[in-house]
């Protein structure tokens, strides 16, 4: 068995792993961040890129490169109820260098913080690496048990962090509690082309019984098709061509290209989970990102959230990190801070889900804007307000003294 040391061992390679692992090299802490995948090319996951990420990029100087890599932008997002349009918010109006969403392929954004990363002395990228177990000395989370290419590995670490994902192995090694909260929905996701005459407004479809989105991704539409839980063997029993069929009449822009649905792999299923733990750390380890908190993708601010968990980790522990002296008191700084923004984050998603997306999954009644969001249409001021929740979060997070660049 070969083992490796470190100060900060990440598990997990994805937006706050390598935005934790990044942040803490660049403090001067010897970090390795273990990604179990030979790389990150990976469809439909989380791609939207929002202000307050974007703002956190123009504090490290980088928002100009990072802009350089492919994307479209998006300043509204509209709802399409039936046959009416009902703009639900405006991001032109953030005070930011960015005031829009970008969607960018997740490999892309993870490729440019591995990128920088590795031009830092301290951090160490390791790939097909998977954490699956914690050493444990003294009370104390001392390290982790990785499966690798050569074999198994041992890691000791200062402090463990486990960001790897709602699945995450350390979050089960560690026994953590988890509060489950629950989500009636899952989503089916796939990508049909996109032509010149089509709109280039990314929007929402609502009609009684379904519900899809679609993304402008430029060469094509990234599409979510809602479905109540649990319901894909129902759907699929109906068949292929129903499915085309129904796709068609609830997004008559693409019924001309439903056969590019060629068979069912073609469909990739988000099983929709909401939860969080209810304490995010161990003398030793902490947990961030969806490893911490599983969010709907009502609002796609999932990726953002997580971002936020490293920045706020980062601003906490990078100078414990370096002094070798990470304490509880640090650990449970963290979870404090990121509490609030996740329990409201969670709570208006749930919100969203029992007034909104369950009555359209239910096919009752017909198809109308709800109230609130009649109020946007009427009064476009209040638009900012979504745009505010949703592009920039609860408590948004910036790049502190304690993250300057040191050796």
């Amino acid at each position: 068995m070969r083992e490796l040391a470190t100060t900060c061992c990440i598990a997990g390679g994805g937006p706050a792993g390598m935005m934790l692992g990044f942040l803490l090299a660049r403090t001067g802490v010897d970090v390795t961040v273990l990604e179990k995948h030979a790389d990150f090319l990976r469809d439909f996951r989380g791609d939207t890129i929002h202000p307050s990420t974007m703002q956190l990029m123009q504090e490290l100087g980088l928002l100009d490169d990072f802009l350089e890599l492919p994307h479209t932008k998006e300043r509204r997002i509209v709802a399409r109820f039936g046959g009416e349009d009902v703009p639900i918010a405006d991001f032109s109006h953030l005070p930011v260098a960015a005031p829009y969403i970008a969607f960018m392929p997740q490999w892309d954004f993870l490729d440019f913080l591995a990128d920088r990363g590795r031009e830092l002395p301290r951090f160490n990228l390791l790939m097909r690496a998977r954490a699956i177990g914690l050493i444990r000395e003294d009370g104390r989370v001392a390290g982790i048990t990785a499966e690798m290419e050569d074999g198994e590995t041992t890691i000791t670490a200062d402090l463990v962090v486990a960001a790897d994902g709602r699945h995450s192995d350390l979050r089960q090694a560690g026994h953590f509690t988890v509060h489950e909260i629950g989500a009636p929905m899952d989503v089916l996701w796939f990508r049909l082309s996109r032509r010149e005459s089509d709109a280039a407004q990314t929007f929402g479809q609502v009609a009684r019984g379904r519900f899809a989105v679609m993304l402008n991704r430029g060469d094509h539409w990234q599409c979510a098709y809602v479905i109540p839980k649990g319901t894909l063997e129902k759907l699929q029993a109906a068949g292929l061509d129903a499915f085309r069929a129904s796709l068609a009449q609830l997004l008559p822009i693409l019924a001309d290209r439903t056969d590019e649905i060629a068979s069912w792999d073609d469909l990739k299923l988000l099983s929709v989970a909401v939860d969080r733990l209810e304490r995010w750390w161990q003398p030793g380890l902490i947990c961030i990102g969806d490893a911490a908190h599983a969010m709907s993708p009502i609002g796609g601010v999932g990726v953002n959230l997580a971002i936020q968990d490293a920045v706020a980790a980062a601003n906490r522990l990078a100078a414990p990190l370096r002094e070798k002296r990470v304490s509880d008191t640090d650990l449970a700084a963290v979870q404090e801070r990121r509490t609030f923004p996740t329990k409201a984050t969670q709570a208006l998603q749930i919100a969203i889900q029992n007034h909104v997306i369950t009555p359209i999954l239910a096919g009752s009644g017909p198809v109308r804007p709800p109230f609130p969001l009649k109020l946007l249409q009427w009064f476009p001021m209040l638009r900012r307000i979504p745009a505010r929740l949703v592009g920039m979060g609860f408590r948004p997070e910036h790049i502190g003294p304690a993250l300057a660049p040191r050796p």
